[in-house]
């Protein structure tokens, strides 16, 4: 009898490793984070810099901005828009900061307070617009991006702004307990947000608006209001990154954030996110920013031209659209 289950005991086995392969393949976020791993090791192959404690530091540092716009852009593409004013956005609101505490004397805090308001009220005109004024998403975000864009670069004269007190530096360029600051608000924010999109009930009427809005109008949700609330996310991360890229240069660039939006966008697409919504994870979003900040840092350490690096990206990312579509 106990031969007879010895036998029978690796017949079960292959089933149970297909189920577990295909609940795997299922994740949004479990192909990104295997991409992740080989780009990771043919980096570290083919330069013996790249895995020093100096250099994965700078990798986390200079993904960091994008990661958190990318958060935000995570909720909107997950609802079935975009928000093309993150950029920009995040120009205007590090701008702002710069400008209330050199011009006005205003203390850091308070500075940075109105700062972060800014890109609330952006996200908030935005989700008003599409949510309530029935806009498509692309053109009204496209409309914010210029507007702040203009009303960043009319602040400032078009100058950047420097001459920051010094301790508004710690969010761009100290540490704490030995990590950089950036890093450590980029992973409680992304803590934060995945608490919220994964436990608790906003975070299921988001992928319910993204999976079929009607449906979700029809069952009793406030669809226009949490299609809103998603926007003023989106806003609100896209300053609090303005906050950071300020402090890290000391100096309020309104030219600052342009193309911003793209990466974002490709962080989104590369961790697994359909674009149609409805489909994604926020972990799989920091995974696809720390693809793209990954592969910036090794073809640089490689000596790859700039221009091919585009090319390079622009392939990879049609590559993670290509089976994201697939999976559906």
């Amino acid at each position: 009898m106990s031969n007879e289950n010895v036998s029978l005991a690796p017949a079960a086995s292959p089933d149970k490793n297909k189920k577990m392969l295909h609940g795997l393949l299922k994740m949004p976020a479990f192909l990104p984070f295997v991409g992740l791993v080989l780009l990771f090791s043919c980096m570290a192959i083919f330069n013996d810099y790249f895995l020093t404690v100096d250099n994965l530091s700078t990798v986390a540092r200079q993904v960091s901005i994008n990661a958190i716009i990318a958060i935000g852009m995570t909720f909107a593409i997950l609802t079935g828009g975009i928000d093309l004013s993150v950029g920009a956005v995040m120009a205007l609101a590090g701008t702002l900061m710069a400008g209330l505490m050199k011009y006005y004397g205003l203390e850091p805090w308070l500075a940075i307070l109105i700062g972060l308001c800014s890109g609330v009220a952006f996200g908030a005109l935005n989700g008003f617009l599409t949510a309530y004024g029935k806009m498509p998403p692309i053109i009204v975000t496209l409309g914010a991006m210029i507007i702040a864009k203009g009303l960043a670069l009319i602040y400032t004269s078009g100058y950047p702004i420097s001459g920051l007190p010094d301790s508004f530096a710690f969010w761009g360029r100290e540490y704490l307990f030995g990590i950089q600051v950036p890093i450590i608000l980029m992973v409680v924010l992304y803590l934060i947000f995945y608490i919220v999109l994964n436990h608790m009930p906003f975070g299921r009427y988001v992928y319910s608006l993204g999976g079929n809005e009607e449906a979700a109008r029809l069952s009793g949700l406030r669809v226009k209001y949490y299609k809103l609330l998603v926007y003023v996310i989106s806003g609100f991360t896209a300053s609090f990154a303005g906050l950071i890229f300020t402090s890290r240069v000391m100096s309020g660039q309104p030219n600052a954030g342009v193309g911003f939006e793209l990466d974002a966008i490709a962080a989104v697409v590369l961790g697994g996110a359909s674009i149609a919504g409805g489909r994604g994870m926020i972990i799989g979003t920091l995974i696809g920013a720390m693809m793209l900040g990954v592969l910036n840092n090794g073809l640089n350490l490689l000596g790859i031209s700039p221009y091919v690096q585009y090319v390079v990206k622009g392939l990879i990312i049609w590559g993670a659209t290509f089976i994201s579509s697939a999976r559906r």
